[in-house]
């Protein structure tokens, strides 16, 4: 799926693609990345996508992992920008509202019965506000969180080139 990545420097817009990402995708904790994608690649049924540009396809920009709960519900497991990509004077700065955007459209592709259109998560307790103000999540318990169907489509309709 295409996105536009937006350089932080210039603003200028960059064509990249969110496609699924194989097991000789995932970095190393070593390169400056928060998780261990190399471990969490075995994990049995969960989905993984990467977000590159479509001019440097081999420079991964973030990842994410998803997985389908009971078979209906889809739960975002992990959720990463590239270390080149981290705050302010990172290299683009809209890397991973595409990927909750993205996240948000499988749900209503994988998702089930009352489950259509959510996307549940986790989220390290400084994040809750920032997922609840910028992107539209519903604090649900503790630190679970969850987009419904129509924060979902305003995230999509934001981020992803569409229709």
């Amino acid at each position: 799926m295409k996105v536009n990545l937006l350089k932080v420097s210039s603003g200028e817009k960059v064509e990249a693609l969110i496609s699924k990402a194989t097991r000789e995708d995932m970095p190393f904790r070593k390169d400056g990345w928060q998780f261990t994608w190399k471990k969490l690649v075995k994990t049995e049924g969960a989905l993984f996508f990467k977000i590159a540009g479509i001019e440097t396809p081999n420079q991964i920009e973030g990842l994410i992992m998803l997985t389908l709960l009971n078979d209906e519900l889809l739960f975002m497991n992990d959720i990463e920008v590239a270390p080149h990509n981290f705050g302010s004077g990172g290299k683009y700065e809209n890397v991973a509202e595409c990927l909750l955007a993205f996240a948000c459209y499988k749900s209503f592709e994988l998702g089930k019965g009352h489950y259509l259109g959510y996307l549940s998560f986790d989220s390290k307790t400084e994040l809750i506000e920032l997922y609840e103000k910028k992107y539209g999540a519903t604090f649900a318990a503790g630190q679970k969180l969850f987009f419904d169907p129509a924060a979902g489509k305003n995230l999509i309709k934001q981020y992803l080139n569409i229709g």
